[in-house]
């Protein structure tokens, strides 16, 4: 979840790997640095907190080289202070991570016991010190960088620069993401394309235990056994200019405004527009042939696949189970022979739904993706991923990546019941016409702010708030609270709304507000039944709905927000964007870091 980059150039180094980070700034840190070999030697500055604080002690403490190494520090192991903050070394090595090295405390035993002196708290400087004490013994540094590879249990991404070597870096990757980015006599590493992107478009990615060697000259891939491998040099679809604001406050925002143009670009992907029928890649099985579907993500990108489990049961009467990868592997579940899992991530390096990725093949499923960076780990262990097409997503928060996964997920869905014969033509026009006319109405939601900021006035002032939904709805209110919680800090819970009697009702009281996402169709009234209940108790009431629906709730409301009319298959898509919009404007008036929420990370690549 931290960020690295690294510079073997002719060129000074520090600015670049200054903007390089700056680029990084959207995966979440909490201290950064760089470190340079200087007439030999190496040096480094850092500093705790936003990247502006490393900005400004460069400005007092200028820091030439032309080959260095960058970092943006998550806090793991020990506080996240300046004596933290990576680069982590020794005279003769310094070093940026990645990842948790979990045998840490064992190694630093042994290298205390040999002698090495530990300045910090962290798991990482325990690589350092092993890599020095390999030098001190005589051996040069790639053979001293191998050496300590073999003895690191955990994850990983590296990058090491060497006093005395000034063209020379190496990078090793297990578990973290590592790329290599190849430019005119000058070498760069990245832990993410984004960041190599005004550099160069031309990068290798390092597989599971790689490691390179590079040069200004290029790079040597070595296999974890030492042998030399070859890695193909991809064209990045990234563009330097990806990250701009476009004028909006925040990228939230501005993520938030491009939800019709994703939803429109990821559709294009999906349906073929001759035939207005949902097209799919060539799948290396039989859809209808799969006995069962097991769902697994992180986070928001769970909750895209607890709607798209619903879409699938409902239209292609599949059974379909669906776990937090945190817990899958863990609760070891009966798989059917010939299943298919189906994993959610936004950056395909979320190292949980990785390692539930692996627990499912190795349980005889199919592997299936869906994800937005199509060079990512997960991409490359599937056997067939589905794109989502959301471009970067900057702000921590995940918005339009949610949409996307979701307009995918729809099209699965579709796609899946027309091959088990469970829906006919004329429906899978019905809902295909439903998803087309879906950017266009999420295109209306904008020009509800007054109504979702006089909502947002009411959820600002409350210590909790409570998220109700039912049906597909349900995971639209998992969606709205854990954003209110994410950028603004206000406990926030949400149940299916038919459990509210069960336990939560006892929490409501005219200090907690009850949002609710309750279009018209089957499930209204039972829902209404629930928010009389809350109504009768104090509760005030925040309602997302249609025309048809504010006009049966809106006696009991004390705010309702009437979102354009959509078809029932597609509102939860529709309804997630405004409880997305809510969250934000309630984060405006509490005045919190909307983009780079405390404590938390974008790509997370440690369990």
């Amino acid at each position: 979840m931290c960020g690295i980059v690294g510079v073997v150039g002719t060129r000074e180094a520090t600015p670049l790997l200054f903007d390089a980070l700056r680029r990084l700034e959207y995966r979440g840190y909490d201290s950064a640095g760089i470190a340079t070999l200087v007439n030999g030697h190496i040096e480094r500055r850092r500093a705790e907190g936003k990247l502006d604080n490393l900005g400004e002690v460069l400005e007092r403490r200028h820091l030439p080289g032309m080959t260095g190494i960058g970092h943006t520090r998550w806090a793991t192991h020990g506080a996240p202070t300046e004596g933290n903050a990576h680069p982590h070394g020794t005279e003769r090595v310094s070093i940026v991570h990645n990842g948790i090295i979990e045998n840490h405390a064992e190694l630093r035993a042994e290298l205390e016991d040999q002698g090495q002196v530990f300045s910090t708290e962290t798991d990482t400087e325990t690589v350092a010190q092993l890599v020095d004490l390999n030098l001190k013994r005589g051996m040069a540094p790639r053979e001293a960088a191998h050496a300590s590879l073999a003895r690191l249990h955990g994850a990983y991404a590296l990058a090491m620069i060497f006093a005395g070597h000034k063209e020379l870096m190496i990078g090793a990757r297990h578990g973290a993401p590592l790329a290599v980015g190849f430019g005119d006599g000058e070498m760069f590493l990245g832990s993410d394309s984004l960041a190599l992107s005004p550099l160069t478009r031309r990068i290798a990615y390092l597989a599971d235990g790689d490691w390179a060697v590079l040069s200004r000259d290029g790079a040597e891939f070595f296999d974890m056994a030492g042998n030399t491998v070859v890695r193909d040099i991809k064209l990045s679809a990234l563009a330097a200019d990806a990250i701009g604001k476009d004028g909006y406050r925040h990228y939230m925002d501005k993520e938030l405004h491009e939800h019709p143009l994703v939803i429109g670009q990821t559709l294009q992907r999906m349906i073929d527009p001759a035939t207005r029928r949902v097209a799919l890649p060539e799948l290396p099985f039989d859809l209808a042939k799969v006995p069962r579907i097991t769902i697994t993500a992180c986070g928001s990108a769970f909750y895209a696949g607890l709607i798209g489990r619903y879409w699938l049961e409902a239209e292609a009467r599949i059974p379909v189970d669906a776990d937090v990868a945190s817990e899958l592997r863990y609760r070891e579940p009966p798989l059917s022979q010939g299943g298919l899992g189906l994993l959610i991530s936004q950056s395909g390096e979320t190292a949980d739904t990785l390692a539930a990725l692996r627990s499912l093949r190795a349980g005889g499923q199919h592997v299936m993706s869906v994800l937005n960076v199509p060079e990512s780990t997960m991409a490359r262990e599937s056997d067939i991923v589905l794109d989502t097409i959301a471009g970067p997503e900057i702000c921590v928060a995940s918005t339009k990546a949610f949409t996307a996964q979701l307009s995918v997920l729809a099209c699965l869905a579709i796609a899946t019941g027309r091959a088990r014969g469970t829906i006919d033509e004329a429906r899978e026009a019905e809902l295909v016409q439903a998803l087309l006319d879906l950017p266009s109405r999420a295109a209306e939601l904008f020009g509800l702010g007054d109504d979702i900021r006089a909502a947002a006035a009411i959820v600002a002032e409350a210590r909790d708030v409570l998220y109700l939904g039912r049906g597909s709805h349900f995971p639209v209110a998992l969606e709205g609270a854990l954003k209110l919680k994410e950028i603004s800090y206000i406990h926030a819970e949400a149940y299916a709304a038919g459990e509210m009697k069960h336990g939560p009702i006892a929490l409501i009281d005219k200090s907690v507000p009850v949002v609710a996402s309750v279009p018209s169709g089957p499930l209204f009234e039972k829902t209404a039944s629930n928010l009389a209940e809350a109504h009768a108790r104090g509760g005030r009431l925040l309602v997302f709905t249609d025309p048809a629906g504010a006009a049966r709730i809106g006696r009991i409301a004390e705010k309702v927000v009437v979102l354009p009319e959509v078809h029932g298959f597609t509102s939860p898509i529709l309804h997630s964007i405004a409880v997305q919009m809510l969250a934000y404007e309630v984060a405006l008036l509490k005045g919190t870091d909307v983009d780079q929420p405390r404590n938390l990370a974008k790509s997370v690549t440690v369990e």
